[in-house]
């Protein structure tokens, strides 16, 4: 709708400035032209200048020249509503070409959160429902090993409590995969901690450095956090396995943008690793991943190798939030 209304104001302005302003310059030259003809009298000094070549008909020549200047101005009128005409065409074109990428970018950010729900659906049944199944198959197998029972039951309840912990534990890696744990509670800056505590479990050789200010990280929108978290999680899982680093550093900061007056969320991921196998492309599957999740809020990614062979990623993302970002369809 804005669009349009922009498309209609410059179409407008066009019609209005631009031949008004010509038609004055015109009207003030012809008037300088009068005032120089009547002051040199130019129209006697032309007839004088042209009674000793009669033959050639030259006293013809004004009306030829009226003529000409006649034709010139309907050239030039066609001429300018034909640029009109094509100038219109395109603001057309680039208003529903804007309106296309405005759409796509919604509709990409109603995926996210349809994905998002349904992870936190899913992640809900699991705990509620299966967990606490699991917990009761628990009790009773306990219950049955505390009885004096014989060798083989016991040692089959056994078995069963190994296997509940087996499911408990499954269970709970499934729940944590869907849905990062106390993201609703705690805040982006604890589940990010969380996040690098069980990366340093798993790489005890690997220093995980992060700096995630609570300051910098408190009131941010839903789409925000979510983003935040799934790039992370993305970057680290693509630096352990596509490189050998010895430190992983994770940088959380708000700041003020530097373009607009909005504050702005800027998240960066580099590691010293080596890469394996040379130099991958920067444009891999878990990068166009990441690029999605941060255009569709709005922000830029950006990646790329650093001089000393590591390899840094910083996602920027506007706190000011989009137009039908992330909002119910209506």
């Amino acid at each position: 709708m804005r669009n349009a209304i922009k498309e209609d104001d410059v179409e407008a302005k066009f019609q209005r400035t631009g031949p008004t302003r010509e038609l004055v310059l015109i009207v003030i030259a012809t008037a300088a032209f009068a005032v120089f003809c009547t002051h040199v009298d130019l129209s006697e000094r032309l007839s004088a200048w042209a009674q000793p070549h009669e033959r050639y008909q030259l006293d013809e020549l004004p009306v030829v020249l009226l003529f000409l200047a006649c034709a010139l101005t309907w050239f030039a009128w066609r001429r300018m509503r034909e640029a009109r005409a094509e100038l219109a065409r395109r603001l057309r074109a680039e208003a529903s070409l804007q309106r296309a990428f405005d759409q796509n970018r919604r509709l990409a950010q109603v995926n996210l959160r349809l994905q998002e729900d349904e992870r936190r659906y899913v992640a809900r049944e699991l705990h509620d429902e299966l967990g606490q199944c699991v917990n009761a198959i628990k009790l009773e197998a306990v219950a049955l090993c505390s009885t004096s029972a014989e060798a083989v039951t016991q040692s089959g309840a056994t078995s069963i409590v190994a296997l509940a912990d087996r499911v408990q534990a499954a269970t709970r890696d499934i729940v944590r995969r869907l849905r990062p744990p106390g993201l609703d509670e705690l805040g982006l800056a604890a589940v990010l901690e969380h996040c690098i505590e069980d990366w340093r479990r798993r790489k005890p050789d690997v220093h995980f450095d992060l700096k995630a200010p609570p300051a910098d990280t408190t009131g941010l929108s839903e789409p925000i956090n979510i983003a935040v978290f799934r790039v992370v999680q993305e970057a680290l899982t693509n630096a352990v396995r596509h490189s050998n680093p010895r430190r992983v550093a994770i940088d959380l900061v708000r700041r003020r943008s530097a373009i607009a007056a909005d504050e702005e969320l800027v998240l960066t991921v580099g590691n010293d690793g080596a890469i394996r196998g040379g130099a991958p492309s920067t444009n891999g599957l878990g990068i166009v991943g990441m690029r999605e999740r941060i255009e569709a809020l709005g922000g830029q990614l950006r990646s790329g190798f650093r001089s000393d062979d590591g390899f840094m990623l910083e996602a920027t993302v506007p706190l000011q939030p989009l137009p039908g970002c992330w909002e119910s369809v209506q």
